[in-house]
């Protein structure tokens, strides 16, 4: 199994998922970056974000996965940003061909669990099997290590 661990992470808590899930799989891991970066500005990101997302807009990414089609499964980090997937994500998904793969979510949240994520991914993405989920708040806390073993485990991936 060749499996690739993309993910969009603004305060962080994102990509330390990604990271404690490349050390439990050795999957490749590939962070999604907008091409213009948000501000560092919480209030300026969060008034831009909110507007990304009521406007469905899908901002240029600043680099693509080289061979993407080498992999089988894919391991999607998102924050939930206003119940939905962050912009950049959206982006990721719209321009790559996901059929034949698998997809299996780790979504952090400030307190708004998993909203419509995995429905607007699947409004993305067609031919694809979407796999549990895997909800955590903020960075998952002291026990995220074994959630996140937990969430591998049900998939099948570790």
């Amino acid at each position: 199994m060749n499996t690739l661990i993309a993910y969009f992470s603004y305060t962080g808590h994102t990509k330390g998922i990604a990271q404690q899930i490349q050390d439990l799989t050795g999957g490749t891991l590939f962070e999604i970056r907008p091409l213009d970066a948000y501000s560092s500005d919480y209030d300026t990101t969060e008034r831009q974000a909110r507007k990304e997302t009521r406007e469905d807009y899908r901002p240029a990414l600043a680099e693509q996965v080289s061979d993407f089609a080498s992999y089988d499964t894919i391991l999607l980090g998102t924050p939930n940003w206003f119940n939905t997937i962050a912009p950049s994500v959206a982006t990721f998904l719209s321009e790559n061909d996901f059929s034949g793969k698998k997809i299996a979510l780790f979504c952090t949240n400030g307190g708004g669990g998993l909203g419509h994520t995995v429905s607007n991914i699947q409004k993305l993405v067609k031919g694809t099997e979407m796999l549990d989920s895997l909800n955590l708040y903020e960075d998952g806390g002291a026990d995220a290590k074994a959630k996140i073993e937990a969430w591998l485990k049900k998939n099948g991936l570790y």
